[in-house]
């Protein structure tokens, strides 16, 4: 699944039921490759803190992908949270950059909901926020949403909640003074927003926040064929890959790519922090017609449970092309998957393939989940890591520091995505088309924290996301 709790602001970011968010793939059940996992606790009260926190901590020593990096000398009592506790037993491997906030407790029942129709509850926006500037801009908006109806969509900022200036939140309490202000994710919450269009029209419009399902690939921008100086170029910007119906738009898309006769693509993957890796392999199957057979990825358990080691070989898809040049392009909101998929072709490609954008957020390992559902707990525990065919897959960094070339370019919110005018697609259909490009920098940094890059674009994270923020980062 994606990323975790509370210390991020960037972001969030498996065949088993692992995800890709972190980096499997998740099948919103209750099982593993070990079975059941129900039990555990102890106590009269199974839901009881204590229970719970007992039941964390046996599943955490059995899978954690990390054993020797669990804190042994925590003592559950000294924590008032379920949360709490596993932040702390995994204190060591998230000082090394192993497990940024990636194993984290949360809903079966609103996961599920989420993974089987991408069902939430919200206004329907990504946010994005420059701490700096104090601004807070909406990077996408979803089409059946009730801010997209309003005219609300990728480069309105929003000047105002409530009356309350927006610059005077991020000021007193930053980026979750403005998420406290547009209330929380329940469906009839209502609030009256200031706006300012790209065209510099402002309006107050007043939003009620509903139920909607997340569409993977927009039906306006998703999927696209580019001219590139007469080459025809296949543009997929895949939103998330939590959500199962990703699976058969992709294939949909890359159907008519087919057709067209396409091999030059650009994945837009800017806003992805990952989710099920069985899309992610659909995705992958459908990159590389020529190479059924050949390894995509494998992933690999801690020694105590390598026998569920398993390596995942490209498959065959009606619809598949076979690539010949891929252009990613990438933030430090593309995590897990988005950075699976990528990491997938650089043996294959090699100078063929190119970061374009930003360095990515770096989560080369995933979650299985362990699901007590008596008490409606799923434990997303970091249990295992990805790695391509040629073994290479340490990219906790991210990307930038791995693959063989990389662009540099600004995610231009005031254009729209999918046009060939903005900044990163610009950049892309340059690297495709043989021309020059600026290289990514180094890393900024080993976390994606605000407080060290305060001058970048951000997701918008709040302390407590719900399962889908932590799935489509900057979701509100």
């Amino acid at each position: 699944m994606g990323m975790g709790r509370t210390a991020i602001s960037a972001i969030l970011a498996f065949s088993l039921a692992a995800c890709g968010g972190g980096g499997g793939s998740s099948t919103g059940g209750g099982t593993t490759a070990g079975g059941s996992s129900g039990g555990g606790g102890g106590g009269t009260n199974v839901c009881s803190l204590g229970s719970r926190q007992d039941w964390v901590r046996g599943q955490i020593d059995e899978w954690y992908l990390f054993p020797d990096l669990i804190d042994q000398t925590v003592t559950k009592t000294n924590f008032g949270s379920v949360q709490g506790y596993i932040d702390a037993l995994v204190a060591p491997a998230r000082a090394q950059n192993r497990d940024r906030f990636f194993t984290y407790i949360t809903s079966i029942r609103e996961e599920n909901a989420l993974i089987n129709s991408g069902s939430n509850a919200g206004f329907g926006i990504r946010l994005i926020y420059n701490e700096s500037a104090q601004t807070v801009f909406v990077a996408e908006a979803f089409e059946n949403a009730p801010a997209f109806a309003e005219g609300i969509d990728r480069g309105t900022q929003i000047l105002e909640i409530g009356g309350q200036s927006v610059s005077a939140l991020m000021s007193s309490g930053g980026s979750q003074a403005v998420v406290n202000a547009l209330g929380p994710n329940d469906a009839g919450v209502t609030r009256s927003l200031r706006i300012r269009q790209p065209n510099g029209s402002e309006s107050t419009v007043t939003i009620t926040k509903a139920e909607f399902s997340l569409d993977p690939v927009s039906d306006r921008y998703g999927a696209k064929i580019l001219d590139n100086g007469g080459t025809k170029v296949g543009y997929i910007n895949l939103r998330t890959f939590i959500i199962d119906n990703a699976a058969q738009q992709l294939r949909d898309a890359f159907g008519v790519f087919r057709a067209e006769g396409v091999t030059q693509i650009i994945l837009d993957f800017r806003y992805n922090g990952g989710g099920l890796i069985s899309v992610a392999e659909v995705l992958g199957d459908l990159l590389a017609d020529n190479r059924t057979g050949q390894v995509f990825s494998r992933t690999l358990y801690r020694s105590s449970k390598s026998a569920f080691n398993e390596t995942r070989p490209f498959g065959a898809e009606p619809q598949a092309i076979a690539a010949t040049k891929i252009a990613v392009i990438g933030t430090r909101g593309t995590a897990s998957a988005s950075e699976l998929v990528a990491n997938a072709f650089i043996p294959y490609l090699g100078d063929n393939i190119a970061l374009v954008g930003s360095n990515t957020f770096g989560k080369p390992v995933g979650q299985i989940a362990r699901d007590r559902s008596a008490c409606d707990d799923r434990l997303r525990v970091v249990a295992f890591r990805s790695v391509n065919a040629n073994d290479q897959g340490g990219y906790y960094s991210g990307l930038a520091g791995v693959m063989p070339r990389t662009c540099a370019a600004a995610d231009d919110i005031l254009t729209p995505l999918g046009d060939p005018g903005e900044a990163s697609i610009a950049a892309a259909l340059d690297f495709l088309a043989g021309r020059s490009c600026s290289a990514i920098g180094a890393a900024p940094g080993t976390t994606a924290s605000s407080s060290e890059e305060p001058d970048r674009q951000q997701l918008m994270m709040p302390d407590t996301p719900s399962p889908a923020q932590l799935e489509v980062p900057g979701l509100l």
